[in-house]
Parts: structure tokens; C-alpha cells; sequence
């Protein structure tokens, strides 16, 4: 059977970060974290256009801040637009050269 297509974008994004696509992303994990990744230090929300669409963009931003904070974690928010290639990487101005770090320097 074929993976969810939000499957396959969230290991994407993971892969992306170095990391491996949390498979019990929510607060039912057995990694300790929501994210939808298991990186040590971004919380990763990944979202893709058809599930983002019922939220707005800073409720969303928000939402992933606070939980990355209860897990001190930096928030990343990545979107995928249904049928582009990539995908869109939000981060807060502060955390910018955190997060650059963690995809380039490695």
C-alpha cells in the first residue's frame, strides 16, 4: 500500500533537518516529542496545503511556538504546496541562524 502523501512530505522535511519523520507525532509519541520529526533540537510542524487551509497562518505559527517551548525546542514550520517541488521553511528572525546551522553546517 502506498504512504499517506502527508507521510511523504513529512519525510521529506525531515530528511531535509537530517533527521527521521517522527511516526507518532502527537502527544501519544513514545519519542517524548509532538514534533513532526525526531531532530534533537527544532520541534518541526509540517503541514501541507490541503490540512493547512483551516487555520489561519499565525494561529499556526503560534501553536507551533508554544509547543516548542513546553519542549525547548526551536519552532520550524514547514509548508508543502500540493504538487511543487520543496516546500516552504517559516522561522522566527531569532532562531534563523540556529536553524541554518543545523541544515548547512552538518
Amino acid at each position: 500500500m502506498a504512504d499517506k502523501s502527508w507521510k511523504r512530505v513529512e519525510r521529506e522535511v525531515a530528511r531535509y533537518f537530517g533527521c527521521e519523520r517522527n511516526p507518532l507525532s502527537s502527544r501519544h509519541s513514545r519519542h517524548g516529542t509532538e514534533s513532526d520529526s525526531l531532530h534533537d533540537i527544532l520541534y518541526i510542524e509540517t503541514k501541507r496545503d490541503k490540512k493547512f487551509l483551516g487555520k489561519t497562518f499565525l494561529d499556526l505559527l503560534r501553536g507551533t511556538r508554544i509547543k516548542a517551548k513546553k519542549e525547548q525546542r526551536i519552532p520550524v514550520v514547514c509548508l508543502k504546496e500540493h504538487g511543487k517541488r520543496g516546500f516552504w521553511i517559516v522561522v522566527h528572525s531569532e532562531h534563523l541562524k540556529n536553524v541554518a546551522n543545523e541544515v548547512w553546517v552538518k
